[in-house]
């Protein structure tokens, strides 16, 4: 088959899909055993037209698809996809760069350098921070807190990446006891041991005890500290102290790392600006782009301030390497220096071309309308009978549960937010927030509309009637 009648096909396949995301259950209803029956087949012997392996693909995972690319999945914290976003990500396939090194593909590296200082601008970052696309804010963690690792051991006079951890001064990493889990596992990838991490504790509003912090950071004034705030805490979207936690962090010589997830795109908008002031004097910083800014996954963003130690850190060379090219404006930049991976996709491209879609007021407009929904979610989800608002949004993030009669509230909630998932008209997770079972809802899908909401409304009205 032609190649272009192919992609035809496949276009026409994904557009059908997206068409009747509107009409489709958010819930698979395809279970474990249909799917591997359906996908599974002894390893092919010979090939088949590529028609048929495309066909035979779409027909096959029906069922087994979460809706989350559509306006009413409200679980965890994903985005959907922009349309130019899309697009783009399609011709980022095609293309087929590998977006390590300026020479192997020059247009997607200038590419990334844009939208990297588009991103800075768009986040209130310094101008002179470094950058790197990453798959999500997991390995963005990763690369910012390496960063980290490297500059406070090497003012203690200890080369990590020449010399390993053995033996090295070891650093702590202060947090609230509420961080993400991503978190806790990057310290684990970069070999300071989940032992490393304090959690120093948090407010009834889960932002940062700024008390506890000086404490623990007074404890051991000369060891190596690394403070990790949170620009949005996922289940609350609480905002820690920015200014007051930087001044006593820098006072003690810690590095200060945001997780920004998703909250650090509250800087976008002069509405929930404010929440976010403060960060900027930070060392590092993390977000994604699969969140708020809906380019496809996967997509995340590190930025740090010492561009040197952020290099130093992820840097390598061989033999068989070309050097960046020099052009009018310096040097080119040569991606493989600044985040951890060798071959990649070029990630960068898809985010140039949803900011060129949405621009600034596009993508204001977008995080402000997020909110909204998940400000009228949680006060009419919370005003249904037995219902109980447990955290009123800060942002796009919000927390209910559901009272049983028996007093067993955390098996009731569970109960709703199964039958509401079953139901397939809307998706909300659970989660544990201090001790107590509720149901999650985060809105951040561009394509969530009013009418998306209230069906989800209703869709917990009727699991709350059984």
């Amino acid at each position: 088959m032609p190649r272009r009648s192919l992609l035809a096909q496949t276009a026409a396949h994904a557009a059908n899909y997206l068409d009747g995301l509107d009409a489709r259950a958010v819930t698979p209803t395809a279970g474990l055993d249909d799917l591997r029956h359906a996908l599974g087949r002894p390893l092919p012997e010979s090939g088949m037209p590529a028609k048929d392996v495309i066909d035979e693909l779409v027909r096959d995972v029906d069922g087994g698809l979460v809706g989350s690319a559509g306006g009413r999945f409200f679980g965890w914290v994903i985005g959907g996809g922009v349309p130019a976003a899309l697009a783009a990500d399609w011709l980022t396939a095609t293309w087929d760069q590998n977006a390590a090194l300026y020479a192997c593909g020059p247009a997607e590296a200038v590419i990334e350098e844009i939208a990297g200082a588009w991103l800075k601008q768009l986040l209130g970052l310094p101008a002179e921070a470094s950058f790197a696309f990453t798959t999500g804010a997991q390995m963005a963690h990763v690369t910012a807190l390496a960063a980290a690792r490297h500059r406070l051991l090497k003012d203690r006079g200890w080369d990590v990446e020449r010399q390993g951890l053995f033996q090295a001064p070891a650093v702590r990493v202060l947090c609230g006891g509420e961080q993400h889990a991503s978190i806790d596992r990057a310290v684990r990838m970069l070999g300071l041991g989940t032992d490393a991490l304090v959690g120093v504790g948090t407010g009834p509003d889960s932002r940062l005890d700024l008390k506890a912090l000086e404490r623990e950071l007074a404890a051991q004034p000369d060891a190596p500290k690394v403070v990790c705030l949170q620009a949005g805490e996922i289940n609350t979207g609480a905002f820690d102290p920015f200014p007051e936690a930087c001044r006593l962090a820098h006072q003690y010589g810690a590095w200060v790392h945001v997780d920004g997830a998703f909250g650090l795109w509250a800087a976008a908008s002069p509405r929930y600006a404010a929440l976010v002031r403060g960060l900027e004097v930070a060392d590092s910083w993390t977000t994604d782009g699969h969140k708020w800014l809906n380019v496809p996954f996967d997509s995340g963003f590190a930025f740090v301030r010492d561009a040197a130690a952020h290099r130093a850190a992820m840097t390598t060379s061989a033999s068989y390497l070309m050097t960046a090219g020099i052009g009018v404006g310096g040097p080119a930049r040569d991606q493989i220096d600044w985040t951890p991976e060798w071959s990649r996709r070029g990630r960068a491209v898809p985010v140039y071309a949803a900011i060129r879609e949405l621009g600034r007021t596009g993508i204001c407009e977008m995080v402000e309308r997020c909110c909204d929904h998940a400000q009228h979610l949680v006060r009419e989800i919370g005003a249904l009978p037995t219902a109980e608002v447990l955290v009123e949004p800060t942002i796009n993030q919000g927390l209910v549960r559901f009272l049983a009669d028996d007093g067993d509230h955390d098996r009731r909630t569970d109960e709703v937010i199964s039958r509401v998932q079953a139901g397939g008209e809307a998706w909300f997770g659970g989660t544990t927030w201090k001790g107590t079972r509720a149901m999650r809802i985060s809105v951040i899908n561009w394509q969530t509309n009013d009418q998306d909401v209230n069906r989800a409304i209703t869709a917990v009205g009727n699991a709350l009637q059984n």
